[in-house]
């Protein structure tokens, strides 16, 4: 296929604007799938994304489609829409030369439509504004339009309107994608040069590679050689997802497809590499990929402890599929051996840990997730900390930084009030205020990421009864008053409670906490004090009440002395209970931290 025929485009929106159905009716229209086959969310093929009716994982098709009789080739590469998948949606990006920006036809733009527009514009691609859900009952669409002018600052006359569910205006955003998104510039004579840009393992098969050709061509049977690894390796089978998997003898410049070289270790495939001809080595590599920065932190342990080593395989194929996890082992005193993972966000952090209970069967103790901080100790050391085990003590600490956040939030106007509440209550700095036509404001404050992930978007959607959305990034560290907050168990440290709070909510946090544990910790035959503390300092106590056996129930009238002896004996038994008894947490008790920050 010679490049003047081929467009590479990604569509780009807030969640639930309708990609996955624009991406199923732009194959029905163009035969890639037949009616037949159709289903909705196609190309969503994790369960987890069908039954949340989200897209997780970017995917990839090409189309085939003829147009003034020639046969155009369209490469889609299709992207999630929440805000913690903004990495998956940057990789994408930087495979095309062109993006769909979908936008609601009532809702109109939304904060990620904002964040994801200026990813494309920093790409330089080539973005193509629709409406969608025109045959929505109620519609603004010259409000949207104008919202895509001031806020976006592209031009609504060239704004397509459509409904992906109906089939309306397909057509139309076909021909726009040929008139309007550049073809790829690579050149067949040119050194070969390939971006990884996605992988998945294929447990018959090895290590699937999904490649965008830059320059140069791919052929089956060739030699190629990843440029990080300076590894070689043989072409086994070359091929295209149309959108099942669908070989071909080669893929020149423009073309995206997937490669299977044999290779079975999970990591030598890095995403972002350059694939290149060793005969023939390009003078230098593409450039690939920023590292993702991992902002929150859990443990994850398996309840059964012979599931480990299966632990470890799975999150292993996990992190080759999403470069943005990763994982190292550690063990904890209460829970035994498991890993500290990191993850984007909150609902990353749950998708992990439902695809490895859902999918691979391994039930799991997940503890209370946590940002990353900085410490400057009194030395000089500038250190970072994921576990609030490696906090050291206060005595060497001259610094103590947590993460901050630039919020964008998007909020009908007579909500500003509640939505400004909201982030002062959260430590927040307000920075501006911009009003986006007569009934929407967009508002900016600055909030420390720990008051943004455990429910900032939940308490959002509650004020503003559905329609605030919120963007962020993180804009760097800044020194506050935060302080370890421990948990001690019938006077023992449970390293697996601890947590980093602000020591203004420190005994609020504190007291909801020990009282949300008495709640989940069963009664046992001693009595169990449960504490919370600031390195020696207690600031709050509950006690658990033994479960009290009635000795005396055989005894009836005669002499008190009799009863008295049977309740000293029963007195010592618990006093000796409680010296050595063992006390069970449940698994439902580690998950108590985040409850406890949610009810304040």
């Amino acid at each position: 296929m010679k490049p003047e025929f081929i467009r590479n485009f990604s569509i780009v929106a807030h969640i639930d604007h309708g990609k996955s159905t624009l991406a199923d009716q732009l194959l029905l229209k163009t035969g890639a799938i037949t009616e037949r086959e159709f289903k909705e969310q196609i190309l969503d093929d994790l369960d987890i994304e069908r039954d949340r009716g989200i897209t997780i994982k970017a995917r990839t098709v090409a189309i085939h489609y003829e147009y003034e009789g020639n046969m155009y080739e369209l490469n889609l590469i299709d992207t999630p829409g929440h805000v913690d998948f903004h990495y998956e949606v940057s990789r994408s990006l930087a495979a095309c030369e062109g993006a769909l920006l979908l936008v609601d036809a009532f809702q109109g733009v939304q904060a990620q439509s904002v964040a994801n527009t200026y990813a494309a514009m920093d790409a330089e691609l080539e973005i193509i504004p629709v409406i969608n859900k025109i045959d929505l009952p109620v519609t603004r669409v010259d409000d949207v339009l104008e919202e895509i002018e001031t806020i976006l600052g592209l031009d609504p006359y060239e704004a397509l309107k459509i409904s992906a569910k109906k089939g309306i205006g397909i057509d139309d955003v076909l021909e726009a994608i040929i008139k309007r998104v550049p073809a790829p510039s690579g050149k067949e004579e040119n050194p070969l040069k390939a971006l990884v840009f996605d992988s998945k393992y294929d447990p018959f098969r090895g290590v699937v590679t999904y490649v965008r050709v830059v320059e140069g061509v791919l052929r089956k049977g060739q030699k190629i050689q990843f440029m990080k690894e300076a590894e070689n390796f043989d072409i086994i089978e070359l091929g295209q997802f149309c959108p099942e998997m669908k070989k071909c003898d080669s893929l020149g410049p423009g073309q995206v497809g997937y490669i299977l070289s044999g290779i079975k270790e999970l990591d030598r495939v890095h995403v972002g590499d350059t694939v290149a001809d060793p005969h023939n080595l390009p003078d230098e590599a593409l450039p690939g990929y920023q590292t993702p920065q991992q902002m929150v932190f859990c443990g994850m342990y398996p309840i059964d402890a012979t599931d480990f080593e299966k632990l470890r395989l799975e999150m292993q194929k996990l992190s080759l599929n999403d470069a943005s996890f990763s994982y190292v082992a550690e063990t904890s005193d209460a829970l035994g051996f498991g890993f500290r993972c990191g993850f984007l966000g909150m609902l990353h952090m749950e998708i992990i840990q439902q695809r490895l209970e859902r999918e691979q069967q391994i039930d799991l103790i997940q503890t209370a997730p946590n940002v990353t901080y900085e410490i400057l100790k009194t030395n000089g050391d500038v250190i970072k900390i994921d576990n609030p085990q490696e906090v050291p003590d206060s005595g060497q600490i001259d610094e103590f930084r947590e993460p901050i956040t630039r919020a964008t939030f998007i909020v009908p106007a007579n909500n500003i009030g509640t939505l400004m509440q909201l982030c002062e209550d959260r430590r927040g700095t307000y920075k501006s205020t911009e009003f986006l036509g007569t009934d929407r404001a967009q508002i900016i404050y600055e909030l420390p990421l720990s008051e943004i992930v455990y429910d900032m978007h939940d308490k959002l959607k509650s004020a503003t009864r559905g329609y605030g959305t919120m963007d962020y990034d993180i804009i760097g560290f800044k020194d506050a008053d935060l302080v370890k907050l421990d948990i001690l168990v019938k006077g023992n440290r449970v390293d697996a409670l601890s947590t980093i709070v602000h020591r203004a909510v420190s005994e609020k946090r504190g007291r909801a906490l020990v009282k949300r544990l008495k709640k989940e910790i069963s009664k046992h035959m001693f009595e169990i004090p449960l504490q919370a503390a600031i390195s020696a300092r207690i600031i709050a106590r509950e006690t658990i009440s033994a479960m009290r056996k009635n000795v005396t129930a055989k005894c009836y009238g005669g002499d008190i002395t009799r009863k008295r002896k049977l309740w000293a004996k029963q007195k010592e038994g618990k006093k000796r209970m409680k010296q050595f008894g063992q006390v069970e947490i449940p698994q439902k008790a580690f998950l108590t931290v985040l409850e406890a920050g949610q009810d304040e």
